[in-house]
């Protein structure tokens, strides 16, 4: 019994993005110098807050179109215990982000805060993009932040971080826009369509690679170059799935990695 709720717990916590932002923000952080274990554990608690706040207020929302995929709504898990959850790693985040230094406490919860607001009321709008960039924008100065002396990351790793998570958010809307819908959840790409919001989520992708490979030091060198070849397949890919198989989470994994090579070439430049 135990073991089945934190099995619903971890899936709940929608694990693989929050792995994925984890693995990268703590490279991101050996690759500046900063305290990567603990950059990674504050990080790692924002994300479980995120994710676990989403089906905890999303609850009556997916039960009323039957998500499979969601332990709340199929009655796995109580919507106490996803909100109790929700607001333990929350505090736990808080804790974690201060022993990283004012500065990079403030910017993390920052991020933290944001992706809450997008939970609670930002993806029902035309704005549900601005969180993401937002998060995604600012999460590489988390560690930046908690070096000494603090400094923000550079331009070009903001960016394309900002680019990354805005396409992750396209890429991961597409298979549930009808049922978003049909909650009343209407964010962008609800309102860009299908198509287009496939088309976006490849095109921001792929900039978000570029911008990586032609910004840092050396401008396009052959690694550079197979980055952005190995992005491309990925996102075509993801583009073929959406397209021909519109409920498949491929295109998400696909933005995820993608996000992996992009993250993978900026650690080799850092």
């Amino acid at each position: 019994m135990v073991a089945r709720r934190v099995v619903a717990l971890v899936r709940a916590a929608h694990a693989a993005p929050a792995v994925a932002v984890t693995a990268f923000a703590g490279a991101y952080a050996w690759a500046v110098g900063a305290p990567a274990g603990l950059v990674a554990a504050a990080v790692l608690a924002g994300q479980l807050s995120i994710g676990w706040s989403n089906d905890w207020i999303d609850a009556a929302r997916d039960r009323a179109v039957g998500r499979a995929d969601k332990p709340v709504a199929t009655g796995a898990l109580s919507v106490s215990t996803v909100r109790a959850a929700a607001l333990v790693a929350l505090g736990v985040c808080v804790v974690l982000s201060a022993l990283l230094g004012a500065a990079a406490a403030a910017v993390h919860l920052l991020t933290v805060a944001s992706a809450w607001a997008y939970n609670a009321r930002l993806k029902a709008t035309a704005w549900s993009w601005l969180p993401y960039a937002f998060s995604f924008g600012l999460l590489p100065s988390v560690a930046t932040l908690a070096l000494d002396p603090p400094r923000l990351a550079p331009l070009v790793t903001g960016v394309a971080a900002a680019l990354l998570g805005v396409g992750a958010h396209l890429a991961n809307v597409l298979p549930d826009l009808e049922d978003d819908a049909a909650t009343g959840v209407v964010g962008l790409p609800h309102r860009l369509g299908r198509r287009r919001t496939t088309t976006g989520a490849v095109v921001l992708l792929l900039a978000a690679t570029a911008f990586v490979v032609l910004g840092t030091p050396g401008g396009a060198t052959a690694p550079g170059i197979a980055a952005l070849v190995v992005a491309a397949v990925l996102a075509a890919t993801a583009a073929w799935t959406a397209a021909r198989r519109p409920g498949r989470r491929y295109p998400f994994l696909a933005a995820i990695a993608v996000a992996a090579v992009t993250v993978t070439y900026l650690l080799t430049t850092a």
